[in-house]
């Protein structure tokens, strides 16, 4: 039921290359592949819409403008111990926008999915 989940849209340079990177490395689950074009994965109460060039999400804007991968909007995952999430993450080789940012709520960085696209990885201060 599309209702139960909270929905973000990326839009991605490789939906296959996306959805091994989302079900591999963090956690989501494959819902729907419609090949080159789209699919969709879940983690808990989020889709997460995996838009390739071919999508109608990645269509031109009436003025040209063209949605392309990357930006700064992201999702939030929690994770349990930010420093061995970080870890592993980078054990597989993936591109880090920062180091490890320490505030009052918490321990924060943001890490690229295959397009660009980022994704915080939040741990909450205890």
């Amino acid at each position: 039921m599309p209702e139960a989940f909270v929905s973000v849209r990326y839009i991605v340079d490789d939906v296959t290359a996306s959805i091994e990177f989302y079900t591999t490395l963090l956690g989501f689950t494959l819902q729907h592949d419609a090949g080159a074009a789209f699919a969709s994965v879940t983690r808990g109460n989020l889709r997460l819409l995996l838009s390739g060039k071919a999508s109608s999400g990645a269509q031109a804007m009436p003025d040209g403008r063209q949605p392309i991968p990357g930006g700064w909007n992201r999702i939030l995952l929690i994770v349990p111990n930010i420093t061995a999430e970080v870890e592993r993450l980078r054990k597989a080789d993936l591109s880090f926008r920062n180091d490890i940012l320490k505030g009052v709520g918490g321990s924060q960085i943001l890490l690229d999915d295959p397009s660009g696209n980022p994704i915080e990885l939040f741990e909450p201060a205890h």
